[in-house]
């Protein structure tokens, strides 16, 4: 419970981090936005690396994608997607009804303006997640009411 509070504090501070030199700066919200994914992104390489150096290596992508909906997603959010959907033509759509992340805002459509903020990180760590296993992809995020969101991944072919 205690790590889960500080994850949460330190994504927090990360936000403000950006957005606070971004003043200083003159930085707009975009760059802001792509620089929490692309720390995210580093992230959940180094994340990837740890999970799975006992991991037999994977058939698919589809196989990929239910080790990101179940272990890693368990281990950075405390809980398993809820639901995992695909085309079979290499979209999935992760969804997550009470994001950890997005918990602690207000249930309505007051906040969604700043929702992006707050799914930047996320979405790099399933990017850089997925690039770590050899999967080049662009993962985006959507709110339609808090704390609910999608993950939306477009695998790359090489």
């Amino acid at each position: 419970m205690a790590d889960e509070a500080l994850f949460q504090f330190l994504h927090n501070e990360l936000i403000q981090y950006v957005y606070k030199s971004s003043e200083q700066g003159e930085m707009e919200n975009g760059r802001c936005i792509t620089r929490l994914e692309n720390m995210g992104f580093r992230v959940g390489q180094g994340l990837i690396e740890r999970f799975t150096k006992d991991t037999a290596r994977f058939k698919d992508e589809l196989d990929v994608m239910k080790f990101i909906c179940k272990d890693f997603w368990t281990s950075v959010f405390k809980k398993q997607i809820d639901n995992l959907r695909t085309n079979h033509q290499g979209i999935y759509v992760l969804q997550d009804n009470k994001f950890r992340l997005l918990a602690q805002m207000s249930g309505g459509k007051q906040y969604l303006e700043h929702a992006p903020k707050y799914l930047a990180f996320s979405c790099g760590l399933v990017r850089g997640g997925l690039s770590n296993l050899g999967v080049k992809s662009i993962v985006t995020a959507e709110v339609s009411t808090m704390p609910a969101c999608k993950f939306q991944i477009m695998i790359q072919k090489m």
